[in-house]
């Protein structure tokens, strides 16, 4: 079966220091939330295709943590961190997200997993940040790469069945 890629909204909202992501999958809504939490799955898919995804620590449930970090050419270029706030299968999780290169810059990040039948989800994440420039230095970090390139990899994992 082949991977079909669909697009890629990326969202700032001009009044509020939001960042809003949506994307539909051709799965259904149990297995898109599963690669979201389901570490093995997290490590294939997550970020750009010219990095490796390694995680130090991955306790996925309401009240736990975790933590990766993105490898090129064997060297750590970014770390991350946070916490699951609530993990409620198959419909949403909330987590923090932290980039330890920017530690004052927590985002508070909602993703609902909406069943649009036919086999089909849409996966909507709002992030919120404590400030428009937070905001700004989000967009303009280059994330949208990474988010494009992560969903573009999902699409294969989804696609195997």
């Amino acid at each position: 079966m082949s991977a079909t890629t669909h697009e890629t909204r990326i969202e700032a909202d001009p009044q509020l220091p939001t960042v809003r992501i949506i994307r539909d999958f051709d799965a259904p809504r149990e297995r898109v939330f599963r690669a979201w939490v389901d570490p093995d799955l997290v490590t294939r898919w997550l970020g750009p295709k010219d990095l490796e995804l390694r995680i130090d620590a991955w306790e996925c449930r309401t009240g736990g943590s975790y933590r990766y970090v993105n490898v090129q050419d064997g060297e750590v270029v970014a770390s991350f961190y946070g916490s699951f706030h609530e993990v409620r299968p198959p419909e949403r999780l909330v987590q923090t997200f932290t980039y330890e290169g920017w530690p004052d810059g927590v985002s508070l990040d909602t993703a609902t997993f909406e069943d649009l039948g036919d086999g089909r989800t849409r996966v909507t994440i709002l992030s919120v940040v404590d400030s428009m420039e937070g905001r700004d230095a989000m967009l303009a970090s280059g994330m949208e790469v990474g988010v494009n390139e992560g969903y573009e990899k999902l699409d294969a994992i989804l696609a195997e069945g």
